[in-house]
């Protein structure tokens, strides 16, 4: 499970690493972006923008969009099955952009769990696999949400959790964001645990445990 991550960077990093992307000129750095917040995505309408989805996916047809509080995550291995998002994973994909992404590590003693933040050794923004849907309330509003893959964790993140997000290669981004229905089987390709080598993880503090905390030391290493 991918419960809270963080995009930090700004502008000119994002926009150096999607150098084809419209990137607008003020970012918020956000050091604990948990479900149900607006999160920065690149869906697949051709368009190759930023925009702000709400985490959690409400599927098209749902009745109620609380549905989408227990949609955060859907697994790699069963999209072409699930109702929720079969349909999506054809036609409705994209981007969700993050610099890192935090998982709690079980300790040996049974005390509580200790917070990981995990990134890649560059330090540079990346983009996990996601999924995008959207929703027409009985008002006429409407609510454009996402949910972000996760698949089996690498040999760094398996000491931590026993899933991982799917940060997807740069060179899968134009498959992943063509706005024409794919064969699922093309697409699984890339859902894969991204190379334990250009990743690292540290300790940090449980501060981040609550969603309303909010700074700069969230991501600090633990001495």
């Amino acid at each position: 499970m991918c419960g809270r991550f963080t995009l930090t960077a700004d502008v000119n990093a994002i926009q150096g690493a999607f150098p084809w992307l419209n990137v607008p000129g003020e970012l918020q750095p956000r050091y604990n972006i948990a479900p149900s917040q607006p999160v920065a995505v690149v869906p697949n309408d051709g368009k190759s923008r930023l925009d702000y989805y709400v985490w959690g996916l409400i599927p098209s047809w749902a009745k109620d969009p609380s549905i989408g509080n227990r949609m955060i995550n859907a697994r790699a291995e069963t999209l072409a099955e699930k109702p929720s998002f079969r349909t999506p994973f054809k036609r409705r994909r994209c981007l969700v952009l993050a610099d890192g992404f935090y998982e709690w590590r079980k300790e040996a003693n049974g005390g509580p769990k200790t917070p990981m933040y995990i990134r890649l050794e560059s330090g540079e923004p990346f983009a996990f696999a996601g999924l995008w849907d959207q929703w027409n309330s009985p008002d006429g509003s409407m609510i454009l949400s996402c949910t972000i893959i996760t698949t089996e964790p690498n040999s760094l993140v398996e000491r931590i959790h026993n899933r991982m997000p799917v940060i997807l290669p740069e060179q899968a981004y134009s498959a992943w964001l063509e706005p024409i229905e794919q064969d699922p089987p093309e697409l699984s390709q890339w859902l894969k645990p991204y190379p334990a080598a250009e990743m690292m993880a540290y300790p940090v503090s449980r501060q981040v445990n609550s969603p309303g905390n909010e700074s700069p030391e969230l991501v600090s290493p633990l001495h």
